[in-house]
């Protein structure tokens, strides 16, 4: 869950583009419905499943992909088919979970830097706060 300020919202008939204000960072969702009590200035919780998360490390390029924020990786646990990476997000912590093959291939440790990447319909608002 990730705390975040609703910055603009566009709609273009039933589809509504909300970017949030993160830490600074700008992350979008991609919405069919949107609650009427969601304005800009709504502080929200932003809800996003730990397997819809991408991780890249030393990336440098362009990607499709609306939201991109960089993380310190906190903790690494590869099982036999999975792994649980938490990450901290300009303070708070989301998991990701992905192959433990890409984890080992990406060599990823404690305290590396990653980019989280986040499809913009794979973002939701858990809660108005």
């Amino acid at each position: 869950m990730l705390k975040a300020v609703v910055k603009s919202i566009q709609k273009e008939e039933i589809i509504h583009l909300v970017e949030f204000n993160f830490h600074g960072n700008t992350l979008k969702m991609l919405s069919l419905e949107l609650d009427d009590s969601i304005k800009v200035g709504t502080k929200v919780a932003l809800c996003i499943k730990s397997t819809h998360i991408t991780l890249a490390k030393k990336f440098s390029g362009e990607l499709s992909c609306s939201n991109q924020i960089k993380a310190k990786i906190q903790s690494v646990e590869n099982g036999k088919l999975l792994s649980s990476v938490r990450l901290n997000l300009s303070g708070d912590i989301q998991e990701a979970i992905i192959t433990s093959s890409a984890s080992l291939k990406m060599g990823l440790k404690k305290d590396d830097e990653v980019i989280v990447l986040i499809k913009a319909s794979e973002i939701s608002i858990k809660e108005v706060l």
